[in-house]
């Protein structure tokens, strides 16, 4: 059954990479492709924490609404922990509604709340999924798939690139191993057979890549123990216990640039791990939960067409810019 439903994965993805490649002219908006100056603009939104009937969600609303306003991106992802309350299916459509109303394609993945309260994840990512504008492929018979978004070169005629999409799960299910699961092998074997299909396509070359989920890997510890960091770490880095392993797979492939996570609110931090940029988001949410930061906000990210190099910083909700550094240099 596992060999049967990662291989239904494995086509399918194959599947929604060629269809994007063929009809991209049909499809319009929600196909993801780098603009005419080779630049392709991500915000990443995390932790927005939506409590229906609080008027201290407004604050995530009007977040997402002037970043897109003053950034303009090709693409939106939101890092998970999206609501924080019941009335789960009107907190989506008040929530994500600012988003499809600007006509940007986006994302969203999982945090380790989605799973609290009165939906499923199943109906949880299928309410996101029949929003306009979102771009993320049908859910089939998997409780919470992961999946990747190609984005087209600027002619359209290959993929220039390929963003990672993970679900890391919530709360860990076996006694005496911590609080957070992790992400499993059956995940990361799907990341491994996916990319490789990218790269066979590419001449045998790995595409620049990103990778988005919500929960923090064992790196983010590592990485900020040993080396700088451009931003705020007002917290420690709550990871799983155990290390399963995506980080080592990641540099087996070669392939992933930058990673980017959400879950610890008071940190938006970005560091270098052997050559790969390992990052928070800028928590995006109201008052509603714990936050230190102050003014609310979003990470910025923009990729370069076939370059293995991208600009990022943080952008706050009054239009202040916080951090900026590049990959690979990191200054």
């Amino acid at each position: 059954m596992f060999l049967q439903s990662n291989m239904k994965k494995y086509f399918y993805t194959i599947a929604i990479t060629l269809c994007a490649v063929l009809s991209s002219s049909a499809q319009g908006d929600n196909v993801l492709r780098f603009n005419s100056n080779g630049e392709f603009k991500i915000v990443q939104f995390t932790d927005t924490h939506y409590k229906w009937g609080n008027k201290k969600s407004n604050s995530a609303v009007e977040c997402i609404k002037s970043v897109i306003e003053l950034e303009n991106p090709d693409f939106v992802i939101i890092t998970g922990d999206l609501v924080y309350s019941d009335s789960v299916r009107a907190s989506l459509p008040a929530l994500l509604s600012c988003i499809s109303d600007s006509q940007t394609p986006f994302a969203v993945v999982f945090g380790n709340h989605e799973h609290d309260f009165d939906c499923t994840l199943p109906e949880i990512y299928d309410i996101i999924q029949a929003m306009p504008y979102n771009v993320q492929p049908p859910r089939l018979d998997v409780e919470s798939p992961d999946y990747e978004l190609p984005i087209l070169s600027s002619d359209g005629l290959k993929t220039a690139s390929v963003l990672y999409c993970i679900d890391s799960h919530s709360k860990n299910k076996i006694k005496g191993t911590g609080k957070y699961d992790w992400i499993k092998h059956d995940q990361i074997n799907w990341y491994r057979t996916t990319s490789n299909a990218y790269t066979i396509a590419n001449d045998s070359v790995p595409v620049p890549s990103l990778m988005f989920f919500h929960i923090p890997l064992h790196e983010f510890k590592d990485a900020h123990e040993q080396n700088k960091i451009k931003g705020k770490k007002g917290e420690k880095v709550c990871h799983p216990a155990f290390n399963s392993g995506m980080f080592v797979t990641i540099k087996e492939q070669r392939d992933v640039m930058g990673v980017f996570c959400g879950h610890d609110h008071d940190n938006d931090f970005a560091v270098m791990y052997h050559d790969v940029m390992l990052a928070y988001g800028r928590y995006s949410g109201g008052k509603t939960v714990y936050n230190h930061l102050g003014t609310n906000g979003a990470r910025v990210i923009v990729l370069k067409e076939n370059e293995r190099y991208f600009d990022t910083w943080i952008r706050l909700k009054n239009g202040e810019i916080l951090y900026k550094t590049n990959y690979p240099k990191f200054k």
